[in-house]
């Protein structure tokens, strides 16, 4: 996709933006005991919470009591999935609404998540506002919980979707982005945010596992699938050495990556999620590749983090160039039909803080 300037990637217009924001609030027998039961306080806080987000004009918020990590993503249907670890929530900003509480029988549990998903036409551009709606809910909150010392972690979450061969498959159009950092994003919208805080920002680009890449790498009735994710991680790391991209990770293990800050969080994974942690500060490569021998996936991750050099006064728009220009060399090698495959590619950007 052309660039008409370094720091300016060209991004469809028909990619998909999302904005979440999660409130976490940390609970304890001592926090319970201000309740007859954990039952009880969920459906206390829950009330009041939607009551709060309501005069805010906030409309489509969750609280989970459950200690179930929501995952958030674009579907003109509105829907929502429970896992045994994780939430799905499927919806269009555009035109969805919500409020629901998830908890499980019998279980108190460890975090009380509130989730605040934007709502509204041009997220990006209301982005700070919408922060600064929900840190409005969250204070007022705050204030009336039990105990004198409640911490609430509060996280930021953006990303922008679309499919890498968007042009290819007709779709001319597209629209200039700067993609800034979110803190100086936010200060020049009048939206302080805390100097002690944590950031990443990150590309995931997801390859189906077609049958043409499983007959050109023998894949196909094969029972050791080492040779297949070989080649992948190979010709992914030629790719991405050509443009100098450092900060890169493989999930071929049919877990959902979740990438962090290791600076605040470790590499950890459970049944349903790989948690990656990068060092955005640290000079040098970090790879990480979690596949296994004997497991043929559907579909595989391939991320690449931004380091701090990335992060220009400009933007991200030149780190974006780079890693389309790899990721698409990166395609082409391994043969993948721009016409009939869609390679979705997501530039994600957390921040997060203490409240």
């Amino acid at each position: 996709m052309a660039s008409h300037s370094k720091h300016r990637v060209y991004i469809p217009t028909n990619a998909r933006s999302n904005q979440y924001l999660m409130a976490e609030i940390k609970t304890d027998d001592a926090f319970y005991q201000h309740f007859d039961s954990a039952q009880t306080c969920y459906e206390t806080l829950s009330q009041r919470f939607f009551a709060l987000a309501e005069q805010a004009g906030l409309h489509n918020v969750h609280m989970i009591a459950n200690d179930k990590l929501p995952v958030v993503r674009y579907h003109i249907e509105a829907m929502h999935f429970q896992t045994s670890k994780q939430i799905l929530f499927f919806y269009d900003p555009a035109v969805h609404e919500g409020q629901n509480l998830f908890i499980s029988p019998d279980y108190q549990a460890r975090k009380i998540r509130l989730l605040f998903l934007a709502t509204g036409p041009d997220l990006r551009a209301h982005a700070a506002q919408f922060h600064q709606q929900v840190m409005n809910v969250v204070a007022k909150l705050k204030d009336e919980l039990p105990g004198q010392d409640c911490h609430i972690k509060i996280r930021d979450h953006q990303h922008l979707s679309y499919d890498l061969y968007a042009h290819e498959k007709g779709h001319k159009e597209s629209y200039g982005y700067k993609l800034r950092g979110l803190y100086p994003r936010y200060k020049a919208r009048q939206c302080e945010l805390p100097q002690q805080h944590s950031a990443i920002s990150y590309v995931t680009l997801s390859l189906p596992m077609t049958r043409q890449l499983k007959q050109q790498f023998g894949a196909s009735g094969a029972a050791n699938f080492a040779p297949l994710y070989l080649a992948l991680e190979e010709q992914f790391l030629k790719a991405t050495r050509d443009k100098k991209l450092d900060r890169l990770a493989m999930v071929a293990n049919g877990l959902t990556p979740l990438v962090r800050n290791s600076q605040v969080d470790q590499c950890q994974h459970n049944a349903e999620l790989q948690k990656i942690s990068f060092d955005p500060d640290a000079p040098g490569q970090q790879f990480a590749g979690f596949w296994d021998n004997d497991n043929l996936v559907e579909t595989a991750h391939f991320i690449i983090v931004a380091g701090k050099e990335d992060n220009t006064e400009f933007g991200y728009g030149h780190f974006m160039n780079r890693v389309e220009e790899a990721l698409s060399v990166f395609a082409k090698n391994l043969g993948v039909d721009p016409a009939r495959t869609a390679l979705t590619l997501r530039f994600h950007q957390h921040i997060s803080y203490m409240a």
